[in-house]
């Protein structure tokens, strides 16, 4: 008989009871390192006190009101957004999908409202991931999530991530904007380059289009900065974000320029969660924490660390991976192997991961993680490798 739970999901034979910073609690009693964070979401690690406390002391004054009335947290979040990013406004959902959905909506409301309604597809990327809503399946391009989900939605096309040669050929005259991760996350861990950027920004400025970063994974501190554009010194006209802004509590926003966000007026988008009262306390505490002073400058220095260290776990364990990838303390190896057996030996090893395409180990701690945990995770990884060598040598041994 089908599960109470439907079978969507692959999960692992492990359940957790309590976490603490970096760790995680078995029902068991064995405790593992995650650097997984819940697929990059918990930024601030596990129980932590601040966002506990806020979280606590919301839910006992009210929880959710609607739009209906006036969200005073939610003013209070999209006022701290604003004063630390390139953004004038912000409106909020409830996940990255939501908020590239709500992304996607912006660019197209703006240009029909700038008298250009024929613009109204929007130019991806090959390798990217937007989400999982039939829109975004479409925007993510990917043929094995589309599968058995009927026609594609219309309005999107891609073109070659990183291809500067190729960008200019993919703008139509129906194309509205361009929407792009600066790192694509569930591809690869692939940085764009800076002429891609900075191309990207040109194109857009002389199309009249609207350019749009999907900073769901990117985004709040991941890569050491408070978002990742910030590395290429290009200013986006709307982003979309989620994960690790509510540090584990559902949240996400689009965060956009006066010139997109006055055309979304009463009427033309909405959602019942977004926005509410213990969704923005949540908000607040991670943001609070991550623009502390010295917070971002942590994330780099160990991030830089976390990538010396990973170049060494590529030279101690050559027959299983071959590179590692990313920046800030969003990573990936490059295996020689099957990610699959790879994240399962991390796992003995009692080290959580996640796999991403292009046969990468995806590994993204928890933003407070140190230099010595990360060299903790690096001595389980090379442990990892050395069981699956044994092991295949073991069944080479048996075979001959």
């Amino acid at each position: 008989m089908i599960p109470a739970l439907m079978p969507n999901y692959k999960r692992a034979d492990l359940a957790f009871e309590q976490g603490e910073g970096v760790w995680l609690t078995a029902a068991d009693g064995r405790r593992y390192l995650d650097f997984g964070a819940g697929i990059a979401v918990s930024s601030l690690g596990h129980a932590h006190p601040g966002l506990v406390h806020a979280i606590a002391t919301q839910a006992a004054k009210v929880m959710h009101v609607s739009n209906l009335y006036r969200v005073p947290q939610a003013e209070a979040l999209a006022s701290l957004l604003v004063n630390n990013t390139f953004a004038d406004s912000v409106l909020f959902c409830n996940s990255g999908a939501e908020a590239n959905e709500g992304m996607v909506k912006l660019i197209r409301r703006a240009q029909f409202k700038l008298g250009h309604p024929e613009r109204t597809r929007i130019l991806c990327f090959d390798g990217a991931f937007h989400g999982r809503t039939l829109a975004m399946i479409s925007a993510t391009g990917n043929p094995a999530y589309q599968e058995g989900f009927g026609p594609v939605v219309e309005g999107f096309d891609h073109a070659p991530f990183n291809n500067t040669n190729t960008l200019r050929a993919a703008i139509t005259p129906e194309t509205a904007g361009i929407i792009v991760e600066p790192v694509q996350g569930e591809s690869g861990i692939k940085p764009a380059t800076q002429e891609f950027m900075q191309g990207l920004r040109a194109a857009c400025d002389e199309h009249g289009l609207f350019l749009g970063f999907d900073e769901v994974q990117t985004g709040v501190g991941r890569t050491g900065k408070l978002f990742a554009h910030e590395w290429y010194g290009v200013k986006p006209d709307v982003i979309s974000v989620a994960k690790g802004i509510g540090g584990g509590f559902p949240l996400g926003a689009v965060l956009a320029t006066e010139e997109l966000a006055q055309f979304l007026t009463p009427g033309t988008h909405g959602t019942t969660y977004g926005g509410n009262p213990l969704a923005c306390a949540a908000g607040m505490a991670v943001l609070e924490e991550i623009l502390k002073p010295g917070f971002l400058e942590h994330v780099r220095a160990v991030g830089e660390a976390f990538g010396a260290l990973l170049d060494a776990v590529t030279k101690s364990a050559p027959d299983v991976f071959d590179s590692f990838r990313g920046i800030g303390l969003m990573r990936g190896l490059h295996c020689k192997v099957p990610v699959g057996e790879v994240m399962a030996a991390a796992t003995e090893q009692g080290l959580l991961s996640v796999s991403a395409g292009d046969n990468v180990l995806r590994l993204v701690p928890p933003l407070i993680v140190t230099e010595d945990e990360c060299r903790e995770a690096c001595d389980r990884l090379v442990r990892a490798a050395d069981a699956i060598c044994e092991a295949k040598l073991t069944t080479q041994e048996k075979v001959s």
